[in-house]
């Protein structure tokens, strides 16, 4: 698992921090999955702070040269996907994110520290 995806994984999460979304985590599966080294899991509390949110990782991630492999949900809003190779961003509407509760999922993921970004 490089460093240099944990600091990039760390680093949108101090994004979104930054941007004022909910209950953001930080999820290392590199050894539970071949899809990615981490998920990134945040909320939103409206459709349009779930925007606000994804639009300025992508803003502030193609500053420093990386764009998203793909990326799914815009239309509404809810739950928007960010794949970045070895990272996974999901951005959700809260009701989304109790609904899916990926945390649950991956619970065997280690998480990582977000309280000091």
């Amino acid at each position: 698992m490089p460093l240099k995806s944990k600091r990039t994984a760390l680093k949108i999460a101090g994004i979104l921090r930054d941007k004022k979304a909910q209950d953001v985590t930080v999820l290392d599966i590199h050894s539970l999955t071949i899809i990615a080294d981490y998920f990134i899991i945040a909320s939103g509390r409206s459709e349009s702070q779930v925007k606000a949110l994804y639009e300025e990782v992508e803003e502030k991630m193609k500053e420093e040269g990386m764009e998203p492999r793909h990326r799914d949900g815009q239309r509404g809003n809810r739950w928007v996907v960010l794949d970045y190779g070895d990272i996974i961003l999901h951005v959700f509407h809260q009701e989304e994110r109790e609904f899916y509760g990926l945390e649950r999922l991956w619970a065997d993921g280690i998480p990582l520290s977000v309280d000091n970004l």
